[in-house]
């Protein structure tokens, strides 16, 4: 640890530091053989080696030696079970852990952080997407105020962020919006409410005029720990995540896309091990270094598996039963194996089988948002914030 590093972290963030909550989100549906589940030497297990980690009695994909060496840290679970197969659909009801319904648009639970525990002082958005990614997390009933805020290529620019011209001409320029948005709410105010206009000129103003700004650049970080992370757009994203942690971001969500093997499973999984490994595990150290991994939970997800069956174009299909995920942080319990697949491919079920709602049942417990809270939707229907348990095995001792 860089000397001073540790009080420069937590004067950022302040004294009472509110939990904050990062997704890896794994787009496309990684493989559970290819991770954090291999069965080597098995008909299932393909090419895929397995390697001994700091968690004992956890074995997972040779790709990741660098996670292996974090992994102590954070808890496993090889046993998530869902009834979507479809991308769009199984990705709606993981971010959100509601499948899809035509009748209610359910926020992410990015979203819903944000809105229940929102961060006073906080100047830019408080739920953040990095990377790009077709669905990012939306605000879903909460409003489109609460979409995540989406940065497409983290580390590199924040286009329109900055002014592009002098103050004087800027004032000029502002000052005519407002004549025209006078002129266009007479009569009008049901519209211009609903449009979020002025809302949005407001937060997008005060952004750009706020230091907290900063948090989405990387120039001042040393090269090092920018190589730590690693030079892609995912590494870039981590290091932008911690640094959105630093100055109290709520939710922050970093995609990582190609996980979809139909087709060269095992190339695939190899070239985003590239990514996943060093920034990830570089995620990991940096946050505890830092005195920030007590008050941030980490996700690593993905919308499903992929079948243990190798098909004949050497890919894995969709797999929505028995696949992964990785968490630690915010008093999370370390070091918990929960769940297990079959190693034959021959049972379709898990043992221990846990569902996306239980998962997160128990991120909003340890945020001390009661997941069973009920709203009200727009339409009159009262929905709980969770329809889930949290799981015992991650928040007892």
């Amino acid at each position: 640890m860089l000397p001073g590093m540790r009080s420069k972290a937590a004067e950022k963030r302040g004294v009472e530091r509110a939990t904050s909550f990062i997704t890896l989100w794994m787009s496309g549906g990684p493989s559970q053989l290819e991770t954090w589940d291999p069965h080597p030497g098995t008909p299932i297990g393909g090419p895929t080696k397995a390697i001994d980690t700091t968690l004992p009695g956890l074995k997972i994909a040779h790709h990741y030696p660098l996670v292996a060496e974090q992994i102590q840290h954070m808890s496993v679970i090889r046993s998530l079970v869902s009834k979507e197969g479809d991308h769009e659909r199984a990705t709606a009801f993981v971010k959100t852990g509601y499948r899809p319904d035509p009748t209610t648009k359910y926020p992410a639970l990015g979203a819903i952080i944000a809105q229940q525990k929102p961060v006073k002082g906080l100047e830019i958005p408080q739920y953040v997407s990095l990377g790009g990614g077709e669905w990012p997390g939306r605000g879903g009933y909460f409003g489109d105020q609460y979409d995540a805020f989406r940065i497409f290529n983290p580390g590199n620019n924040i286009q329109n962020m900055r002014a592009q011209v002098q103050e004087k001409r800027q004032k000029t320029r502002l000052d005519s919006l407002a004549v025209v948005s006078r002129a266009f709410s007479q009569g009008r105010n049901l519209q211009v409410k609903r449009s979020l206009h002025d809302n949005t000129v407001e937060r997008a103003l005060k952004m750009m005029s706020s230091k907290q700004l900063s948090a989405f650049e990387i120039d001042d970080e040393p090269e090092s720990t920018k190589e730590k992370y690693g030079d892609s757009r995912f590494g870039r994203g981590c290091l932008v995540a911690r640094r959105l942690v630093e100055v109290g971001v709520r939710s922050i969500e970093v995609t990582l896309q190609g996980f979809d093997a139909h087709t060269n499973n095992f190339e695939a999984h190899t070239n985003r091990a590239k990514d996943l490994d060093p920034a990830f595990s570089a995620l990991i150290q940096d946050l505890r270094e830092r005195d920030l991994f007590d008050s941030t939970i980490v996700l690593c997800i993905g919308e499903f598996g992929r079948s243990p069956q190798i098909n004949p174009l050497d890919g894995r299909d969709h797999w929505p039963t028995g696949f992964p995920a990785v968490i630690g942080g915010g008093g999370i319990r370390a070091g918990r194996i929960i769940g297990k697949t079959d190693p034959t491919g021959e049972k379709t079920d898990p043992e221990n089988p846990l569902t996306v709602p239980d998962l997160y049942a128990t991120i909003l417990r340890q945020l001390n948002i009661d997941p069973d809270k009920e709203l009200i939707t727009p339409i009159g229907r009262p929905l709980a914030l969770c329809d889930g348990s949290p799981i015992k095995e991650l928040i007892e001792a």
